[in-house]
């Protein structure tokens, strides 16, 4: 059973959190005792229960850890291509008690419509949606929506098209992001912002800047680069056959082409590739993006992988705040 569950439970190829499965392996022993007789309905049911239990912890770590937090979360731009999938996902984080969903009035989705949709799901978050017009200032609109939040997501901006770099993209999305920085700092100085705003690579700098000058501490503001490291992952399963669980890809730098720099030296399964496979799994990390934005046509960039790796992010950010020993 113990060797069982290591295969299962990704997170215990980490020593601290081998004390996860042998509580489970605890609770699958106790449980399978109570199966005496196989006519016993009612001991059998009561195993079958424990089993299921257990399982379900292995599936969701964050539970099996035994805490589970109750943080206000935001995603401003909620309504849009990344936002919705990333709402979705963030509803259904047990760590998040309270959900706002926030976006421009001219977005194709009304905020308030993304967030009746959501507050149906049968999860413990409360669900909320805040519009405001193009020329409404989130300093002067959004005090209920961000006060006493923990976490900020901030899937807002354009997105890239064919032919474009994310450089391109500076002069409108920093403006974008400005406004919901300060924002932030007036409303919920404490919280951790997380930032999808391309081009990452030039937005966080300034907007850490901002923070600085209000007195505020820079560290709050994550350029969420997760999409790489999962793109990575990704990859090196589909070039190794190595379980997807059992990788993982350290990826610095940045966010931008060959500011990607993901460190396949530190992966085992990438020890057999060759210099060629290196090198083309480096190109392929780094234009993945660009991938999305020509399979789309124009309509669109990476919206559903993004949020996919957002949440993840935000997940590692609420397991943090809840006393959960993360690294993601």
């Amino acid at each position: 059973l113990k060797h069982a569950f290591l295969k299962i439970c990704g997170p215990c190829r980490e020593t601290s959190a081998f004390n996860c499965c042998s509580d489970l392996l605890a609770r699958v022993r106790e449980a399978c005792k109570l199966a005496k007789a196989p006519g016993d309905l009612s001991s059998n049911m009561a195993c079958f229960t424990g089993l299921r239990d257990c399982l379900g912890a292995v599936a969701n770590p964050i539970v099996a850890g035994g805490k589970t937090g109750s943080f206000k979360v935001c995603v401003c731009g909620g309504a849009g291509g990344i936002g919705q999938p990333l709402c979705l996902l963030m509803a259904q984080n047990p760590h998040v008690s309270e959900l706002c969903v926030f976006d421009l009035t001219i977005a194709m989705v009304p905020a308030e419509g993304v967030a009746t949709d959501l507050s149906h799901l049968d999860k413990k978050s409360k669900v909320k949606g805040y519009a405001l017009d193009k020329d409404d200032k989130p300093l002067d609109k959004l005090a209920e929506c961000l006060t006493g939040c923990h976490l900020v997501l901030v899937p807002a901006g354009l997105p890239r098209k064919p032919g474009m770099a994310r450089a391109d993209l500076l002069g409108v999305n920093a403006g974008i992001a400005k406004n919901i920085v300060e924002a932030c700092a007036k409303f919920c100085p404490d919280a951790v912002l997380g930032l999808i705003v391309n081009p990452v690579n030039s937005v966080v700098p300034a907007m850490c800047e901002l923070y600085k000058k209000a007195g505020l501490d820079p560290r709050k503001i994550c350029g969420v680069t997760s999409l790489d490291i999962v793109r990575a992952n990704k990859f090196v399963h589909e070039l190794t056959g190595m379980p997807v669980e059992t990788i993982d890809v350290p990826v610095v730098g940045g966010h931008a082409g060959v500011t990607i720099l993901p460190l396949l030296s530190q992966v085992p399964a990438c020890q057999s590739m060759s210099a060629e496979q290196i090198v083309a799994l480096d190109k392929h990390v780094q234009d993945a993006g660009t991938d999305v934005v020509n399979a789309k046509g124009g309509k669109g960039s990476a919206t559903l992988s993004m949020a996919y790796a957002g949440a993840k992010f935000g997940n590692a950010v609420l397991c943090g705040l809840a006393g959960i020993e993360t690294t993601e």
